[in-house]
């Protein structure tokens, strides 16, 4: 279990970052396409985590040469070009590159609508003459891809949700059909999942605590339920528009209900009553973080109610993997006397040390 609960903690403690990269094409004309990919340019150069720089990362970009900024940029653009292809009728047209100023850039402070990235890449290709049908494909490291195609002066246009390293449906450059709902449905259903499984390190860690004080499936059921409902209530109400609150609000509480879920596992040996009320509360604050996660994949308006209920349904599934899982690896010692002793008490105190240092990691970024 130990090993399970440190190998779930590897990843960085940004609670929501949901690996989507926006990327939103615009025909211009019968002969350009620019491309514009919302990919954190500041923290590539800097060696910080995309779309969370910190003051101390800002000052370290202030700080550095512009010679060695020039360095970073070049191998930013080598890596895109490796990693990137801006397809017309299936034959790849490598494109000038820029890196430019967001026009959606918003301060971390701000409410979870508005982007962190200050500087992004515009890639701009000719269109060849005659050319019927375009496609775009980015490699796994740029996370799952929100690929956005439309005519200049167009406020619609075509929307794809691709996962990491798939390459998008042909786009044909006199119009295409719109995305299915079922299509719409089964991609955000995957994301929701992969946002639990494997990428959703703290909401790992916040289920193996519900998990750890009671492994009898009733209790644990009602704790699940009781969370499902709060974040399912606030994710809807978010994504709504009807309230929001500051990231840098949610995601240290987020952590610190981690902690907090841990540290009672350890101070208590029995579920209270009061658990469950406590767990909704906590729900609340992560409804909040999936739909900051989530207002960054840009739901198409008329298919929201779709990707949103299937974005759940994932996340539902994805939490119920994760009770499986840890079942299956105790199953054999749960019943130990020493379990308690040996298992739940040292995980938690683990996962509860996690927890505080992200409250703190995030309060203080």
């Amino acid at each position: 279990m130990l090993a399970a609960v440190w190998i779930s903690s590897a990843n960085p403690a940004l609670a929501h970052d949901i690996g989507i990269t926006r990327v939103q094409v615009t025909v211009d004309s019968p002969r350009t396409c620019s491309i514009d990919m919302f990919y954190d340019v500041d923290a590539w150069v800097v060696g910080g985590p995309a779309h969370h720089l910190t003051s101390d990362h800002y000052r370290q970009l202030a700080a550095m040469t512009p010679a060695n900024v020039a360095m970073r940029l070049d191998e930013l653009r080598d890596h895109l070009i490796r990693n990137i292809r801006i397809r017309f009728d299936e034959k790849n047209y490598p494109p000038a590159i820029e890196f430019i100023d967001n026009p959606e850039y918003r301060a971390s402070s701000q409410p979870v609508e508005g982007s962190t990235a200050r500087r992004i890449i515009r890639m701009t290709v000719a269109i060849p003459e005659g050319a019927r049908a375009f496609d775009f494909w980015a490699s796994r490291s740029f996370g799952n891809i929100m690929l956005l195609i439309r005519r200049a002066g167009e406020t619609g246009g075509v929307q794809q949700l691709l996962e990491r390293g798939e390459r998008s449906r042909p786009y044909a450059l006199s119009g295409e059909a719109e995305t299915t709902r079922l299509q719409t449905a089964g991609r955000f259903l995957a994301l929701g999942f992969t946002h639990i499984v494997p990428y959703g390190a703290d909401h790992i860690l916040f289920v193996l605590g519900l998990f750890l004080l009671s492994t009898k499936l009733g209790p644990l059921l009602w704790q699940v339920s009781a969370f499902t409902i709060a974040h399912t209530l606030t994710l809807g109400l978010s994504m709504y528009g009807v309230f929001s609150l500051s990231p840098r609000i949610v995601e240290p509480l987020i952590a610190l209900s981690i902690a907090a879920v841990a540290i009672e596992n350890v101070c208590t040996t029995r579920l209270h009553a009061w658990r469950p009320i406590i767990v909704f509360c906590f729900g609340l604050l992560h409804g909040m973080g999936f739909a900051g996660a989530l207002l960054e994949t840009g739901l198409p308006r008329n298919q929201f109610v779709v990707g949103l209920a299937s974005f759940n349904v994932g996340v539902e599934f994805g939490q119920l993997t994760v009770i499986a899982a840890a079942f299956l690896l105790v199953s054999g010692i749960r019943n130990k006397i020493w379990y308690r002793r040996g298992v739940v008490v040292p995980a938690s105190l683990l996962i509860a040390a996690i927890g505080l240092f992200w409250t703190f990691q995030r309060a203080l970024g």
